[in-house]
C-alpha cells in the first residue's frame, strides 16, 4: 500500500501518545496482576501460575524501560511505537493462551491495540498490526490451554459466568479507547492550533519582509533630497548669517530636524534587513521602563503619563532591545493618539515574566479593530498606515510574547503585553 506523506504525525505527537500508552500498560498489569490473583486466591481456579507471572514480570520490566526512555525527552518515531503495540499484542496472547484462548471473554481487548495504531499510526502500521493480531487471535481458537472449572459455589451458570466477564472485557476495552481517544483528540487540537499559530506568524514575517524591503529602499531613496537639504540650509545660514538673527535660530532648527531626519534613515537602512535582534544591553525590568518613560515623556510632554510599576527586588534582567523600546514605544503612542490628556501604565512582573498594561480613555476599540490589530497594517485614522501596533505584535512575538487589546468596562481600551524575562535574555545570543 502506498505510503501517504499526509498520514505522518509530528515525532513530538508520538511522543505525547508513548506517553499514554505507557499509562494504560500500568493500568493493564495492574488488571493482569489482579484478575490473576482474583481467579486462583477467590474462584479457586487451576491456573498455570509460574508462565503469567513471568509475561506479566516481563512485560513490566519493559515499561519500566519505556519510562526511562520517556524521561530522556527522545523523539518516539512510528517504527518504535509499533514495536510497542506488538509488544502489548504479545503479551495478551501468551496470557489468553494460558486462560481459555478465544473462550476467554476478554479476547475482545486484541481491539485496544487496534484503535491505538488506527489513531496513532499511518494507514500500514495498522493494517500490519490487524493481520498480526488476526493470526493471534486465529492460532487462540485453535491452541490454547482451557479454563478450569470454578471451584467456588454460585448459582450463576458457567455460560452466565461467561456473559458477565464478556460485560466486563467489553466495559474495559470501551473505558480505555475512550480514555485514549479523547488525548488523542485533545492533541490533535493542540496540533491544530499550533500548526494555524505557525501559519499566522509565516504570513506576518513575510509582510515584514516585505515591510522591510520597502523601509531599506525608501531610506536609500530619501537620503539623497535630505542631503540637498542640508547643503541649502547651510547656504541659507551664511546668507542670513548677520542679517536676520531670528530666520538664523529657524534655519538653525530646520538644520537640526534635518540631521534627526538623516539618522533616523541610517538606523532604519541597516536594522530593515537585519533578521537577529539588535541593539541594546541586559539591563534590570525597573530601569529598562524608567528610562523607556524618559524617553517618551520627553518626546509627549503635553501627556500626562500615570505609571503604577511593582514587582519582584531585585528586579530580573532582560534584553534592553531597541526594536522591544519601540514597539512599546508604539504602543504608547497610539494610546496618546486617542487619548491625548492622559494615559495610564501598569506594570508587574516575577522572575518569570513581565506584564504591562497601558490604558487610555478614548472611544475603546471596534469589533473590526478588534480583528484586525495586530494581524494586519489597520488604522481607523485618515492619515495612519497601521503599521505601528501591526510592528509591535510582530516585535513582541519574536521575543516570546503577546500583545492582547481589550476594552475597559469604564471606557477606553487597554493594551495588554506579557513578556517572559528568560527567552528575552537567549534572544541576545
Amino acid at each position: 500500500m502506498p505510503h501517504n506523506k499526509f498520514d505522518d504525525s509530528p515525532p513530538g505527537r508520538t511522543t505525547a501518545d508513548m506517553r499514554r500508552l505507557f499509562m494504560l500498560r500500568n493500568v493493564a498489569i495492574a488488571g493482569q496482576t489482579l484478575a490473576v490473583i482474583t481467579a486462583t486466591s477467590i474462584l479457586h481456579m487451576a491456573l498455570p501460575v509460574l508462565p503469567m507471572a513471568g509475561i506479566i514480570a516481563a512485560l513490566l520490566l519493559f515499561n519500566i524501560a519505556t519510562w526511562f526512555v520517556l524521561r530522556k525527552s527522545w523523539q518516539v518515531s512510528h517504527p518504535a511505537f509499533m514495536l510497542h503495540l506488538l509488544v502489548d499484542v504479545f503479551a495478551l496472547s501468551g496470557l489468553l493462551y494460558y486462560t481459555g484462548g478465544a473462550t476467554n471473554p476478554f479476547v475482545s481487548l486484541f481491539l485496544i491495540p487496534l484503535a491505538i495504531s488506527a489513531t496513532v499510526l499511518t494507514s500500514r502500521y495498522t493494517w500490519a498490526l490487524s493481520a498480526v493480531t488476526v493470526i493471534c487471535y486465529t492460532l487462540l481458537m485453535r491452541d490454547y490451554i482451557p479454563l478450569p472449572h470454578v471451584h467456588v459455589h454460585s448459582e450463576m451458570s458457567p455460560f452466565g459466568m461467561h456473559v458477565y466477564g464478556m460485560w466486563l472485557g467489553f466495559v474495559m476495552s470501551a473505558g480505555i479507547i475512550a480514555y485514549f481517544v479523547v488525548g488523542m483528540g485533545k492533541t490533535l487540537r493542540q496540533r491544530e492550533h499550533a500548526l494555524a499559530a505557525a501559519r499566522e506568524r509565516a504570513l506576518r514575517d513575510a509582510q515584514l519582509v516585505q515591510l522591510g524591503t520597502l523601509a531599506a529602499s525608501t531610506a536609500h531613496e530619501l537620503g539623497t533630497p535630505l542631503g540637498t537639504m542640508a547643503l541649502l540650509t547651510e547656504e541659507l545660514e551664511e546668507i542670513c548669517n548677520s542679517n536676520d538673527p531670528e530666520m538664523n535660530e529657524r534655519l538653525t532648527l530646520l538644520r537640526s530636524q534635518i540631521e534627526r531626519c538623516k539618522t533616523a534613515l541610517s538606523t532604519l537602512a541597516v536594522s530593515a534587513g537585519d533578521v537577529r535582534l539588535s541593539g541594546g544591553g541586559v539591563m534590570a525590568i525597573d530601569g529598562y521602563l524608567a528610562s523607556l518613560r524618559t524617553e517618551w515623556q520627553q518626546a509627549n510632554p503635553g501627556v500626562t503619563l500615570n505609571t503604577h510599576w511593582e514587582g519582584d527586588t531585585p528586579a530580573p534582567a532582560i534584553l534592553a532591545d531597541r526594536t522591544l523600546s519601540q514597539a512599546i514605544t508604539n504602543i504608547l503612542d497610539n494610546a496618546a493618539d486617542v487619548s491625548p490628556r492622559a494615559i495610564e501604565w501598569n506594570a508587574h512582573w516575577d522572575q518569570k515574566e513581565c506584564v504591562l498594561e497601558i490604558r487610555d480613555w478614548g472611544p475603546g476599540l471596534t469589533s473590526e479593530a478588534k480583528q484586525k490589530v495586530g494581524k494586519e497594517p489597520y488604522s481607523e485614522k485618515p492619515e495612519g498606515l497601521g503599521l505601528g501596533l501591526f510592528l509591535a505584535h510582530a516585535i513582541i512575538g519574536r521575543f516570546g510574547g503577546s500583545v492582547t487589546l481589550f476594552n475597559c468596562d469604564d471606557g477606553g481600551s487597554c493594551t495588554r503585553v506579557q513578556l517572559p524575562c528568560q527567552p528575552l535574555l537567549d534572544a541576545a545570543t
